[in-house]
């Protein structure tokens, strides 16, 4: 009961701090005194290091706004990029980030552009409610974490020397886990409504791309019980043997 009462506090907090949008801040950039850029940027740069994020982006806005062609317009993008990410606006961030890679697609930074789009697609799979009330959301939309996935698979391969790369690798680890639990999850919806065929693919799916990981013994049942229900016995037979080759104590190979 007091764990549920602690659940129902934060909650309610997280809506209270849902209702401060940083737009309020963003488009009330006439109230930025009037600066030259250097002088502007200073102060953004002051508010970000000092956590001030919704000041930063009406700071940087105003710049933006004011200097577009600067010689401090593209630090101005990147910084705005990062002060939308630490404000949970991922809808002004990806913007951004797309905006910067259409226009400056040979700028000495895109690695970084390409990694913040990742973090801020990534941001928005984390849901403090459905972390607070303990509910498993491998059934949800993976289209976020496809995305990070592609962009973090660009660092690592165009970029390489990059000192985001190593981060993007452990990343990709992690949202490949993911994605097949989300397959998984797919699977046994299919196989509850009788739907084998279906089933069977998504478990083949998770052991053709997602191998190794925690998803491939169940993907493999699936489709042993799948094929067994079709009369593939042919498929079945070497799905049993790749089971038996990587989990040898699997009570269907004994």
């Amino acid at each position: 009961m007091e764990k549920m009462t602690i659940k129902v506090i934060f909650i309610t907090l997280a809506l209270m701090l849902a209702g401060c949008s940083s737009s309020d801040i963003e488009n009330d950039i006439d109230k930025v005194p009037d600066k030259s850029a250097q002088a502007l940027f200073v102060d953004a740069r002051d508010a970000l290091d000092n956590g001030l994020y919704q000041k930063a982006i009406q700071i940087l806005g105003a710049i933006d706004s004011r200097f577009p062609f600067g010689p401090i317009s593209h630090q101005v993008q990147l910084d705005l990029i990062y002060a939308y990410y630490k404000v949970g606006d991922a809808a002004q961030g990806i913007a951004l980030t797309d905006r910067f890679l259409r226009l400056n697609p040979n700028n000495p930074n895109t690695d970084y552009v390409y990694y913040m789009r990742a973090l801020i697609n990534l941001s928005t799979e984390e849901n403090l409610f459905q972390d607070l009330a303990g509910i498993d959301r491998s059934d949800r939309d993976p289209t976020a974490s496809r995305d990070a996935f592609n962009d973090l698979k660009r660092i690592v391969t165009d970029f390489p020397e990059s000192k985001y790369a190593a981060d993007a690798q452990k990343r990709m680890i992690d949202i490949k886990s993911r994605l097949a639990k989300y397959e998984l999850s797919i699977a046994n919806f299919y196989l509850k409504r009788e739907a084998y065929a279906s089933a069977a693919n998504r478990g083949r799916y998770i052991v053709e791309y997602f191998s190794p990981s925690p998803e491939l013994e169940p993907a493999l049942e699936i489709m042993i019980e799948c094929y067994d229900k079709l009369g593939l016995l042919e498929l079945k037979k070497n799905a049993l043997l790749v089971l038996a080759a990587n989990y040898p104590n699997n009570s269907l190979v004994r």
